[in-house]
């Protein structure tokens, strides 16, 4: 009898453990659902849209991409986190998951809920002013702002958003006082500057480069370690001289945390594979992206690190959303 009882001990551990091997080695089975935390068109988007097909061929299955847009980025992480780990949903990583956790009182996930897979990309972010300012760099903007405290406005492409963030870092870093303007999108942002109804901006370079191409505006430094390559002869915010200041975009992928470990390394190996695709970093270099691969352990790291940094500017800026 107790003979017996330990063998069915046995079992109910053992099942449940050959029960995940079978499902690991079996996956994908069927179609897989990315979801796109943003409206179709956007950088994200596009960047999902891009990858989707290449990762498609090294799974040998669909990946039918699912927009869930809205409350900043919280909708679509939502819908990921309450997914089952099996490897059928995955999640377009962006800014908001690090972001987030450091502006909103109450989010409707926890972020533990979600597990980074791998970093695909990153954009930077640029400064802009109109041309006719008179403003020629970086050190002239901050002087002027300093000598006109709260004189000075900003535009964003709402509250808190990476571009907001971005010109709050710079704030702080700099001892300035700059009013924020929030506006409906980075183009209603974009065409405030123009016209005058703010002084500068940070927005993503890829919708800002051809107005800057064009001499519509004119770009100060870009938030990334490295000069971008679309702006070779424009420096970086620390190369102008706010020492430490480093802000981009990034897209990656992230899954419900708790996948199974063969399933969570292959969709890596399958990722990094498509990453090194000559024509994927093409692609992502014409859209103002550059690529840049991180493994899940990597990208777990910097998003805590990117994290811990918006926690001190959201509590600079008073910032706090609900």
């Amino acid at each position: 009898m107790l003979r017996h009882r330990r063998l069915l001990t046995a079992a109910a551990l053992v099942l449940p453990l050959l029960s995940q091997g079978v499902m690991a080695q079996a996956w994908p089975a069927r179609p897989i659902k990315l979801v796109v935390p943003f409206p179709p068109g956007g950088l994200i988007d596009n960047m999902a849209r891009l990858v989707a097909p290449k990762l498609s061929q090294e799974l040998g299955q669909a990946i039918v991409i699912d927009n869930k847009p809205g409350a900043g980025g919280n909708i679509g992480a939502s819908e990921a986190a309450r997914a089952a780990p099996d490897g059928y949903t995955l999640l377009m990583a962006s800014p908001p998951l690090t972001i987030n956790p450091a502006l909103y009182t109450k989010l409707p996930y926890k972020p533990d809920q979600i597990a980074p897979i791998a970093l695909l990309g990153r954009v930077p972010n640029v400064l802009v002013v109109a041309p006719g300012a008179g403003i020629n760099n970086l050190a002239e903007l901050t002087a002027l702002a300093r000598s006109k405290p709260g004189q000075l406005n900003y535009a964003s492409n709402g509250q808190g958003t990476s571009l907001h963030l971005s010109a709050e870092l710079y704030k702080s870093q700099a001892g300035i006082f700059v009013t924020h303007i929030p506006y409906r999108g980075a183009a209603a942002g974009l065409s405030g500057l123009m016209a005058g109804e703010v002084q500068l901006m940070f927005d993503n370079l890829p919708s800002a480069l051809g107005l800057i191409q064009g001499g519509k505006l004119k770009a100060l430094a870009v938030t990334t370690p490295q000069r971008s390559s679309a702006l070779p002869n424009v420096p970086t915010m620390e190369e102008a001289g706010m020492k430490g200041y480093q802000v981009f975009a990034w897209f990656g992928m992230a899954a419900p945390a708790g996948l199974p470990a063969t399933v969570q390394q292959r969709l890596e190996q399958a990722l990094e594979r498509v990453a090194a695709e000559p024509e994927i970093k093409a692609a992502m270099l014409k859209a103002g992206a550059e690529p840049a691969w991180m493994n899940a352990q990597n990208l777990a790291g910097f998003m805590q690190a990117d994290t811990a940094q918006w926690k001190k500017v959201a509590a600079y800026a008073k910032i706090a959303l609900d």
